[in-house]
C-alpha cells in the first residue's frame, strides 16, 4: 500500500506496509544525492509518520542497486557559505532522525557516502547490501563532515578509526564496515529489503513503550558517565514496571502464548 503524500513528493517514495513505513531517497540519475529539496521532504515525512499511528517503524533506503546515498549534492555545496554552516540544516534534521520515537533502520545498497552515511549513522540500526560501500570523503573537498560524522562516526567505531577513516578519506566495504560494528549485517543485495523489513517485525513484535524507552536511555547513557547512565536505566525500568505492557508482557509469558502489547 502506498502511502499518499500532499503535495507529491518528487524526491523520495514512501510506502506503509504491516505498520512498517518505508522511506527510499529517489534521484537515481545523481545516486540519491542529498540536496535541499529532498531534505525538506524527508522532514515532512517524518514530522507525518510520527504523529500516525500506523507507522509504527521506518526504513530508509536508496533507489537503485548503486547507491543508498552519495553525499550531499555537490552542486548546493559549492555555493554554500558561512550562513548556510551555521543554519546547519542537515545536522539538525539528522539529530530529530537520532531521536525520533519510533524504531529506524537504514538499509544500504551500493554507495553510502558523505552525507548519506550520515543518514544512515543517524537511525537505530544499519545493515547493508554486500556490494556496499561507505565512508566520509569530506575533507578531499576541503571540508569536514558536518552532519555529524565526526561524532556519531565515532561513536559507533571508535575514536582510532573514525581519524583514520575521516582524515584518509577511505571508504569501507560491507565485510569491513560489519567488523568495524558500522552495520550488523551484510546480505546479498536481493535480501537487503526484506532482512529489513524482518528486522524491523521483530522490533515492532516487543513493547513498544519499552523500545521506546530502551532508545531513550541508550543514546543519552553513551554520552555520560555510568552512574548516571543507570540511573537512567533505573527511572525508565520504574517507569516500564507500571504499565499496561509489562502486565500483559508477563502475563503471556506465564501463559506461554504471544503477547498482544497496545501501548500503554
Amino acid at each position: 500500500m502506498t502511502d499518499p503524500q500532499s503535495p507529491p513528493l518528487t524526491t523520495l517514495r514512501t510506502e506503509v506496509r504491516d505498520r512498517i513505513g518505508t522511506i527510499t531517497l529517489h534521484r537515481p540519475e545523481q545516486r540519491n544525492a542529498l540536496n535541499q529539496a529532498l531534505l525538506a521532504e524527508l522532514s515532512a515525512v517524518l514530522d507525518a509518520w510520527e504523529a500516525d499511528a500506523a507507522v509504527q517503524g521506518i526504513i530508509i533506503t536508496g533507489s537503485g542497486p548503486q547507491a543508498f546515498a552519495a553525499g550531499a549534492d555537490i552542486s548546493e555545496v559549492a555555493a554554500w557559505g558561512v550562513t548556510d554552516g551555521l543554519a546547519a540544516t542537515m545536522q539538525r534534521l539528522y539529530d530529530r532522525l537520532q531521536d525520533f520515537p519510533k524504531p529506524t533502520l537504514a538499509a544500504l545498497g551500493g554507495v553510502a557516502m558523505g552525507g548519506g552515511l550520515e543518514l544512515a549513522m543517524s537511525c537505530d540500526l544499519r545493515i547493508a547490501a554486500e556490494e556496499a560501500r561507505m565512508g566520509l570523503p569530506e575533507v578531499g573537498l576541503g571540508v569536514l563532515p558536518s552532519a555529524g560524522g565526526t561524532q556519531r562516526l565515532s561513536r559507533l567505531v571508535g575514536t582510532g578509526r573514525a581519524l583514520e577513516m575521516i582524515l584518509t578519506g577511505r571508504a569501507l566495504s560491507a565485510e569491513q564496515a560489519e567488523r568495524y560494528g558500522l552495520v550488523t549485517t551484510v546480505v546479498p543485495a536481493a535480501d537487503l529489503l526484506p532482512t529489513a523489513a524482518e528486522i524491523m517485525r521483530r522490533i515492532l513484535a516487543k513493547g513498544p513503550l519499552a523500545v521506546r524507552l530502551a532508545k531513550m536511555v541508550i543514546g543519552p547513557g553513551h554520552d555520560t558517565d555510568q552512574r548516571t547512565g543507570l540511573l537512567l536505566e533505573q527511572l525508565a525500568q520504574t517507569l516500564l514496571f507500571t504499565t499496561a505492557d509489562k502486565a500483559e508482557g508477563t502475563a503471556a509469558f506465564l501463559e506461554k502464548r504471544a503477547p498482544d502489547f497496545d501501548g500503554r
